[in-house]
Formats: C-alpha cells, structure tokens, sequence
C-alpha cells in the first residue's frame, strides 16, 4: 500500500502536465481568442466561475456543516476554473466547440492568478503561501500549456501526431490517478458519505450547471457550454493545491470524488443536451405535416 502512495503523486505529475501539453498542441492562439470578443459573454462567465462558484463552494460547506478538510477541498474546487475535459464534454452535448475551448484556456490562465490571492482569504484559519500556489500552477499548468502552443505554431505535423498520444496518456493517468487513491482510501472515501461529502458534490455540481445554464443567454450552444464549464471545475489545479498545500489526506481525496461524481453526472447530461438538440420541437413537426 505504501508503494501504491508514491505512485500517486507521480500519477497526478503526468495528468497535469500532459493535459495542459495536449491543450497547447491541439489549437492555435487565434482559435483561443475569436470567441473572448463577445465582451458581455466573457464578464458573465468570470462572474459565473469566479464569484458565484467560490459562493456556492462556501455556503453549501456551511449549510451540511462539512469538515474543514472538505470545507477546504470545495473551496479549492470552487476557486479551480478551466477544466481541460470542457471541449469534450461541449463535443457531446453538440455545444459551440470554439466558445468551450476559448473559455478553457480564459478561466485555466486566470485560475493561476486567482487561486493564490483569494484562497488565501477563504480560507481564514489556514496558512497558505500564496507564491507557492502561484508557483505550482505556473510551473504544472501555464509552462506546458505555452509548450504545446510554441509545438503547435512552429511544427503543426509533430503537434498532430502528438495530440492523440498526450489525450490518451492524461486520460490513462487520470484513470490511474483515480484508482490508485480509491484503493489507498478506500476508508476515507467510505466515510464521506457518513460526513455528507459525497452530497455536497451532487449539490456542487448541480450548483455550477444551473448557474452556467441561467447565464449562458438565448443560444443553446452557448447555454450548454456555460453551463457545462462552470459546473466542470479544473481538478488538475484543484490537485496541484491541495496535494501541494495541504497535509489532510482527505482534502485530495474529496477532490477526487468530485471529479468521479462530475464524470457521473455532467457526461449523461452532456448526451441528454445532444438528444434534446437534435429532437424537432413540436412547431417544427407541425410544419411538416402542413
């Protein structure tokens, strides 16, 4: 068991790390801006994922009266935006590819300037070094993100190729991620359920779709990605904190059961937004029997 724990932080190195290089190799500087120029649409989603989300984080810890460990994790979670699985999960739910991507990238950059000044001060009680948050996510998230950029701009034909690879090494190690820390906590996991963790997650996420989806305006390719990237928050910084930061096993372990929970609940809602896109609407059956 103790060799299985060594292994996880190594897992949760190359998660991170490959999720951002796989990020960068995949798109260009101009596919990550076009769709930031809509000024009213990009204030509306900083204020959905880093307002109202830290919000919510808060209140449900309060209102379950969670543990600190877990009132800590979903305050990281909270604070954690630009979740790299949001393009797949928009590609599900037929959202607007470009706008999930340009959101990604907007809410990860921000997130490495966020975590550190306000964590801090959610956090009273707990002492937390701001330049080692700032440090940690610059160095596992911005650097290998600006990597697969460069990659991407200067050798497109070694950036294609390597795509597939980079996607199925973070989604390997992920998975191996995840296993590892359910089999070396598997205690810790049981007892969430006992501390209401596990429906704080269902509430969390529930939380961050209705939010998304209440301010995402009249498109539905719009509504749906919003709704999508606030609820799905950015585990791979959530990590980088948490295991970096804090001692509490339980503080990386609550942060791995949202993101089990999240892939439980946003992937089905994701294919359920396809079918009802692609289901005619009872005017448009009318028309045709006209």
């Amino acid at each position: 068991m103790e060799v299985l724990s060594k292994v996880i932080p190594i897992a949760m190195l190359v998660f991170v790390v490959s999720s951002m290089l796989a990020v960068g190799v995949s798109l260009t500087v101009r596919q990550i801006v076009a769709p930031l120029r809509d000024v009213r649409l990009v204030v509306v989603a900083l204020a959905a994922n880093f307002v109202l989300m830290p919000i919510s984080a808060l209140v449900i810890s309060r209102v379950l009266q969670l543990s600190p460990s877990l009132g800590i994790a979903f305050v990281l979670l909270g604070t954690a935006a630009g979740a790299p699985f949001l393009p797949k999960l928009a590609s599900v739910a037929g959202g607007s590819l470009a706008f999930a991507v340009g959101l990604m990238v907007l809410l990860m950059v921000l997130t490495v300037v966020y975590m550190p000044l306000v964590v801090p001060l959610l956090l009273e009680g707990v002492s937390v070094d701001p330049l080692k948050i700032a440090r940690s996510l610059v160095l596992l998230m911005l650097t290998p993100l600006g990597v697969g950029l460069l990659v991407k701009a200067r050798h497109d034909a070694i950036a294609a190729r390597g795509a597939p690879l980079l996607n199925k090494l973070s989604s390997w190690s992920l998975a191996l991620m995840i296993i590892l820390m359910v089999i070396t906590n598997f205690r810790n996991i049981l007892d969430l359920f006992g501390s209401r963790g596990v429906l704080a997650s269902v509430i969390f996420l529930a939380a961050g779709l209705a939010i998304g989806w209440l301010l995402g305006g009249a498109g539905a390719g719009v509504k749906s990605v919003l709704a999508l990237g606030t609820a799905q928050r950015n585990i791979a910084a959530a990590l980088v904190v948490g295991g970096q930061n804090f001692t509490d096993p339980q503080v990386v372990v609550m942060i791995v059961v949202v993101a089990i929970v999240g892939m439980l609940v946003l992937m089905p809602f994701a294919s359920r937004l396809a079918r009802r896109e692609r289901a005619p609407s009872i005017s448009q059956v009318a028309q045709k029997g006209t």
